[in-house]
């Protein structure tokens, strides 16, 4: 008996490499895409999410073609310094969940999961400053069906805002289930997010 529980560490111990050499394999049969950083499945998802926000924005400049007045007259509604400021916020933001990962790269997990919580932080605000804004156009008596232009607006800062509640939701959890491959994984999503925004911001905000 006394055999069989000296063996049992060590049984653990095989197991455990047996999974990371199987999850390294697994890496190595995506080529050059093995190598980002986190889940590989979370980088399918980004490329998704991209691509969707692409197509909704080619077809709110297409859109736009058909009438550039209408759609200049309701852009000059929008507030550009909340948008800008939200750009700030996003992209500081970012900086923060950068510096996490870097952080618990150096094995600093208390400084990785502050940096998280900044990050978190900062995401709130981001749509606290939108909350305003959409209040602002209701009070206006703007909403989706005024125009196609405003349609475009509520329909994709909209979709942008749900994901970042869900990128709130996925940086406290890898705070919590804070390995550096989960952090990686949950960092990669907010920056998509940050990435979406700052695409956003010149096209529906600024371009004429």
């Amino acid at each position: 008996m006394s055999n069989v529980l000296d063996r049992l560490p060590a049984d653990k111990d095989d197991s455990d490499h047996q999974k990371a050499h199987t999850t390294q394999q697994a890496r190595d049969g995506w080529g050059v895409l093995g190598e980002l950083p986190g889940d590989l499945m979370m980088w399918v998802l980004i490329v998704s999410e991209l691509l969707v926000f692409g197509a909704a924005l080619i077809a709110f400049l297409a859109v736009r073609t058909t009438d550039p007045a209408g759609f200049a007259a309701d852009q000059a509604l929008l507030n550009r310094t909340a948008g800008a400021v939200n750009t700030i916020v996003l992209v500081t933001s970012g900086l923060c969940a950068a510096l996490a990962v870097r952080a618990r790269e150096i094995n600093k997990r208390t400084t990785a999961r502050r940096w998280l919580a900044a990050a978190g932080v900062l995401g709130a605000v981001f749509l606290f400053v939108k909350g305003l804004e959409y209040w602002s156009k209701a009070t206006a008596g703007i909403d989706i069906e005024t125009s196609p232009f405003f349609t475009f607006y509520y329909l994709i800062t909209g979709f942008h805002a749900a994901h970042v509640v869900a990128g709130i939701v996925i940086l406290s959890l890898v705070a919590w289930a804070d390995s550096l491959r989960n952090m990686e994984t949950g960092v990669a999503f907010w920056h998509m997010v940050d990435l979406v925004w700052v695409l956003l911001f010149p096209i529906i905000y600024l371009l004429r």
